[in-house]
């Protein structure tokens, strides 16, 4: 098994992760992604959720609080240090990067507790170096017919420094370039470039800090080939777009346009065979 790369940890900016999921009342997290989870995931009383490469545990205690059974883990220790503290005592959390976490589970759940209906990775795939390792771990913990529920920022609108926001002033409409798709990258993004300014990276997880993470960009059909190869049948695959609307001003409608065509995020959910 390929070692994982550990520089690709959100420790780092564990901090400020945190205080962005839960003191940012118009996060990304929390209007789009958390009632899509929801819906599909339908989290109910007896049910084992996996929530890999959790972070802080935000997805991890809403999904405790509808009923479901929750074992958290992620590559960063100060992460997982700040979830134990935020989290009842009955979300069983460890240390583990995504690509090796069958022996963690192994020794720190009950025989009873090492197989799991349906295990999650939210926003956290484009930070995992070795995607075959991780979900070939993924199945091995998941029960015959388990569900495997990725969300991710889109692979075709959101790429590191090869996506951004173009202006068409003979047409007045706003576009999306892509510059490059079908390679695969990895980019260091820089959390505030420019000294003293407020950072933005469009990976969408991080807006000033101060530190550097590591981003993958693989083209759709990786992801649909090494889930394959891991076992999974994908059944379902669901579009998202921003929430935000812009301020008054001329190009305000033409942004609010391309906010319904052009969507951020993906989500695809694969069931194990």
């Amino acid at each position: 098994m390929k070692k994982p790369n550990t520089n690709t940890s959100w420790g780092n900016v564990a901090g400020w992760y945190d205080d962005l999921l839960e003191k940012s009342p118009d996060s990304y997290q929390e209007k789009v992604i958390l009632p899509n989870l929801l819906r599909i995931v339908d989290p109910k009383p007896g049910q084992k959720i996996l929530d890999i490469a959790c972070g802080q545990g935000y997805f991890s205690r809403i999904l405790q609080r509808n009923g479901a059974q929750v074992t958290g883990c992620d590559i960063s220790a100060e992460l997982i240090d700040i979830a134990k503290r935020n989290s009842p005592a009955d979300i069983s959390y460890f240390v583990s990067p995504a690509e090796k976490i069958t022996d963690k589970v192994v020794n720190s759940l009950s025989m009873s507790e090492q197989k799991f209906d349906v295990a999650i990775i939210i926003l956290a795939i484009q930070n995992i170096e070795d995607i075959k390792a991780a979900f070939s771990e993924s199945s091995k913990l998941l029960k015959s017919g388990g569900r495997l529920v990725i969300v991710m920022n889109h692979p075709v609108f959101r790429i590191p420094q090869n996506t951004s926001w173009q202006w068409d002033s003979d047409a007045h409409k706003q576009y999306r370039r892509i510059d490059s798709y079908m390679t695969d990258t990895k980019t260091k993004i820089d959390m505030a470039p420019g000294a003293g300014a407020k950072g933005k990276v469009e990976s969408g997880k991080a807006q000033g800090a101060s530190k550097v993470t590591v981003s993958f960009h693989r083209p759709l059909q990786s992801y649909f080939k090494a889930l394959n190869s891991a076992g999974f049948a994908v059944t379902r695959l669901e579009e998202w777009i921003s929430h935000k609307q812009s301020q008054e001003g001329p190009r305000a409608k033409e942004e609010d346009r391309t906010r319904k065509e052009i969507p951020l995020f993906m989500c695809i959910e694969a069931r194990k065979i």
